[in-house]
C-alpha cells in the first residue's frame, strides 16, 4: 500500500532529512524535513501556493493578490520578499507557512494510488523561513477525515497487531482505547474485531491510526491461524445483520467528529454556492433517515439523526454568504487549535458557541456546540448549552428535546436539564411533561428557585420571593449540582 500516513510514519519516528516527492496525475508536491520535522512544501496546486494561503488567510489585501508577480524575484522566496517589503508581518508569514504545511499534506491522505518516494539527503538544510508541524497530529486528523477505504483491511487483515510505544495514546477516543486494549500480540487483527462491537470500517481506520503513530506494529499471522480467523470474520459478518448502509452511517458518525463544515459536505473550500448546494442533495440522498430499511432506522435512529443532523448543520451555515464568511475566518485563526487535542479543541468550541448564545446568536452558537458535543460525547454542560440553543429556534425544538435527555442521562444529579425540559414542554403546551421535570429538578436540589418559580406560575406551589437563577441565566456552569458532586 502506498499511502500519505505510511510515509510520514518512517519519516517521523526514524527521524530521516529528505525529501519526499507525490505525484498524483497533474498533481506533484514536495515535502522537505529535517530529523523527522516537515519544514517546507513545494506544490503545483495552485490554491496551496504561498500567495493564495494569504489571500485566503486575508493577510494581504485584494490589490496585492490581484498584483502577485510583481513580488517575484529571481531565486527569492516569495513569503521573504512580501515581508521584506512590509507587505506582510512575520507572524502574518510564519502563520502562512504552518497553514500551508497543514493543508497541503492533509489534502493528500484520501489517496492510495499516487507515486510516493523519499530521497534521503543528510545535508539537506532549508533556504526559506522555517515553520513547523507536527507530524503526529497530521496524522492524527488526515487518517479521522478519511473515508472508510477497503484497502485498509486489505493491508491489516492478515496481521498480528502488538502493542509498541504509549507516546500518543492520549490523542485516541474512549471508543478507539477499548480496541487497543485488546491487543494483546497473540491474536490477528480480524478475530480481534470479532470481539468488539465496532462498525468494522472504524475498526480498521482505528487500527491503521494506531500503526501510523506507532503505537502497534504489526507481524503476519501463520497459515492455519490466518485461515481460522478468516473463516471466524465471515461467520460474524453473517451474524450481524448490519447492512452496507448502516456500516456507512456509522463509520461516517465516528468520522464526523473531526471534520469541519466542508470536509462533512465533501467539498473544496473555495466551493461555489451551487457546488455546496449540490453537495449537500448528494449527502441529503445518502443519509436521509427515509432511505433506510424500516427495522434498520428503528434500531440506529440516533446515529442516523446525528449524521442527517450535521450535514444539515453544515449545509445552513455553509449556504449563507455572512456565516460562512466568519466560519472561514474561524478556521484560518484556528490553526493553531487544531494541533491541541480533542479535549482542548472541544473546550474552545463550547467557549465559542457559549459566547454566541450570550449575543442571542442562537443559530451560530448551534453550529459550533455541535461541534463540541462531536468531540466530547460525555459533557453533559456541552448538550445541555447546544439544547438550550436549540430551544430558541422552533425547527430544533425536537432536537432539543433530545439534547436535554441527553445532558440529564449524563448528570442525572443536576437540576438544570430538568428545568431546560421542563421550559421547553411548557412552552408546547405538555403542561403534564412540564410538571413532571420541575418536580424531578426539585427532587434533585429541593432550593431550585427556577423550578419552584415555574410550578407555582402553574398554580401548584408557592412562589420564590428571591430573584431567579438557575438555567437560563447559565448559573449551570457552577451549579449547586456540580459543587454537589465534586
Amino acid at each position: 500500500m502506498n499511502h500519505i500516513a505510511l510515509s510520514l510514519r518512517d519519516i517521523y519516528f526514524n527521524k530521516r532529512t529528505g525529501r519526499l516527492v507525490y505525484k498524483r496525475g497533474d498533481v506533484q508536491k514536495y515535502f522537505f524535513f529535517q530529523k523527522g520535522t516537515l519544514i517546507q512544501v513545494k506544490t503545483t496546486v495552485p490554491e496551496e501556493r504561498l500567495g493564495e494561503v494569504l489571500y485566503k488567510l486575508e493577510r494581504i489585501s485584494k490589490d496585492a493578490h490581484a498584483a502577485m508577480d510583481q513580488y517575484i524575484e529571481p531565486n527569492q522566496n516569495i513569503g521573504q520578499v512580501l515581508r521584506s517589503r512590509g507587505v506582510i508581518s512575520e507572524q502574518d508569514l510564519s502563520d502562512a507557512l504552518t497553514y500551508q504545511l497543514r493543508e497541503t499534506t492533509l489534502n493528500v491522505f484520501p489517496y492510495f494510488d499516487a507515486e510516493i518516494t523519499f530521497q534521503e539527503r543528510d545535508d539537506f538544510t532549508s533556504q526559506t523561513e522555517e515553520s513547523k508541524i507536527s507530524i503526529p497530529f497530521i496524522i492524527e486528523y488526515g487518517i479521522r477525515r478519511m473515508q472508510p477505504n477497503p484497502i485498509l483491511k486489505a493491508f491489516l487483515a492478515r496481521q498480528v497487531p502488538f502493542l509498541k510505544r504509549k507516546s500518543f495514546a492520549y490523542l485516541l477516543t474512549v471508543d478507539e482505547k477499548e480496541i487497543l486494549d485488546k491487543i494483546t500480540g497473540v491474536d490477528p487483527a480480524e478475530a480481534i474485531l470479532q470481539t468488539l462491537t465496532s462498525p468494522p470500517d472504524f475498526f480498521w481506520k482505528s487500527l491503521y491510526l494506531f500503526y501510523c503513530l506507532d503505537l502497534v506494529d504489526v507481524k503476519k499471522e501463520e497459515g492455519a491461524q490466518a485461515a481460522a480467523a478468516a473463516g471466524a470474520a465471515e461467520t460474524a459478518s453473517r451474524g450481524t445483520g448490519m447492512t452496507p448502509e448502516i456500516s456507512e452511517v456509522l463509520a461516517f458518525r465516528e468520522a464526523v467528529a473531526q471534520k469541519n463544515f466542508y470536509q462533512i459536505l465533501e467539498v473544496a473550500k473555495t466551493a461555489s454556492e451551487e457546488e455546496i448546494k449540490k453537495a449537500y442533495f448528494q449527502m441529503a440522498r445518502r443519509f436521509h433517515p427515509d432511505r433506510f430499511e424500516r427495522k434498520a432506522a428503528a434500531e440506529y435512529k440516533n446515529q442516523i439523526d446525528e449524521v442527517f443532523d450535521a450535514i444539515t448543520n453544515a449545509y445552513r451555515l455553509l449556504s449563507n454568504e455572512d456565516k460562512r464568511k466568519d466560519y472561514d475566518s474561524g478556521i484560518a485563526t484556528g490553526v493553531q487549535e487544531e494541533a491541541q487535542d480533542s479535549v482542548k479543541k472541544a473546550e474552545i468550541k463550547f467557549r465559542q458557541g457559549k459566547t454566541l448564545f450570550d449575543m442571542d446568536r442562537f443559530d451560530d452558537a448551534v453550529s459550533y456546540l455541535e461541534e463540541a458535543v462531536r468531540l466530547r460525547r460525555d459533557k453533559a454542560d456541552y448538550y445541555l448549552l447546544l439544547a438550550m440553543a436549540e430551544s430558541k429556534i422552533q425547527s430544533y425544538l425536537r432536537k432539543a428535546e433530545s439534547d436535554f435527555l441527553k445532558a440529564i442521562s449524563l448528570e442525572a444529579w443536576n437540576p438544570e436539564g430538568y428545568v431546560g425540559l421542563g421550559v421547553l414542554y411548557r412552552t408546547e403546551g405538555l403542561q403534564t411533561k412540564a410538571i413532571r421535570q420541575f418536580k424531578k429538578a426539585l427532587e434533585a436540589d429541593p432550593e431550585h428557585a427556577k423550578a419552584r418559580q415555574e410550578l407555582a406560575d402553574m398554580g401548584l406551589g408557592p412562589k420564590k420571593k428571591k430573584g431567579l437563577e438557575g438555567l437560563f441565566s447559565l448559573d449551570f456552569l457552577g451549579s449547586k449540582g456540580k459543587q454537589k458532586k465534586k
